[in-house]
């Protein structure tokens, strides 16, 4: 990398996260040295430190960045359908998961444990999410079956993804399907008319 004398303060800082980003992605944080970072970004620990008071605060301003990206990604084109929306943010997302898994196993998972403004973080980007999903939906603040279901079927794309990275990313477009036809479920299930004790299964 260039002298840094050649870069402005913010443009120095994107490169770093830039770096972080590989680095976190390639092997996880406990592996990752300070001293290891600053070699690799061909600056000084002092300059690094400068930018970033320590490896954790590091590690968090990365992980805003794989926040950032997330939001990004799952922005479908709004000239969709509802049901092209979801499958082309469902692919988006499955891709980003495949490309980038560590990172997004330390977003889901924590990479360096309990940690509030990481888990702050991981928590503000899943609201954004499934609060833009209830938006376009039209749900309603009365309807809170269905706000509580589509939150838990966000958390069930994250695991879902994971696990499909980590096992190959087999069948892509099978599981794209799967994850919309839980979804078409949670919506039909949440927003059906209670059951009259005559339609309630019998013990």
């Amino acid at each position: 990398m260039p002298g840094h004398a050649r870069f402005t303060v913010e443009e120095r800082r994107e490169h770093l996260l830039e770096l972080g980003l590989r680095l976190f992605a390639a092997r996880p944080y406990d592996e990752i040295s300070i001293e290891e970072i600053a070699h690799e970004a061909g600056i000084s620990k002092g300059l690094l430190y400068h930018y970033f008071p320590s490896k954790r605060d590091f590690y968090v301003a990365c992980l805003r960045e794989v926040a950032a990206e997330l939001s990004l990604i799952t922005r479908a084109d709004p000239r969709l359908s509802p049901g092209e929306r979801v499958r082309a943010s469902v692919s988006a997302y499955l891709g980003y998961v495949q490309l980038n898994l560590l990172n997004c196993q330390a977003f889901v998972r924590g990479g360096i444990g309990a940690d509030p403004e990481v888990a702050a973080i991981t928590e503000g980007t899943r609201r954004a999410i499934w609060e833009r999903m209830l938006e376009r939906m039209g749900v309603s603040s009365e309807e809170l079956l269905l706000r509580v279901t589509i939150r838990a079927w966000v958390s069930f794309v994250e695991i879902a993804a994971l696990e499909w990275a980590e096992a190959g990313a087999p069948e892509k477009g099978q599981l794209i399907e799967v994850i919309v036809a839980a979804l078409v479920a949670v919506i039909r299930t949440s927003r059906r008319p209670e059951a009259t004790p005559e339609d309630r299964p019998r013990r």
